[in-house]
């Protein structure tokens, strides 16, 4: 995968210089750049937004299905 940006750029170029990655690794991230000008920084992808769908309407119970019998409290 190669580098997107700038700033990923110079952190594999620190992590080179660090030791923490090989020279191989860089020159094959940074190969695949090319010589193109590459932005600063990239932006992640936004996500896409759910489409709102309507509600399905529920059925309202009766009023006789609703009642229970009451118990008197003592």
């Amino acid at each position: 995968m190669p580098i997107k940006s700038q700033a990923q750029r110079r952190k594999f170029a620190e992590l080179l210089v660090e030791g923490k990655i090989s020279p191989e690794v860089y020159e094959r991230w940074n190969r695949g750049a090319g010589y193109k000008k590459l932005p600063e920084h990239v932006k992640p992808k936004a996500k896409p937004r759910a489409k709102r769908t309507p509600k399905a309407k529920t059925k309202r119970k009766t009023t006789s299905a609703r009642k229970t019998t009451k118990r008197s409290r003592r």
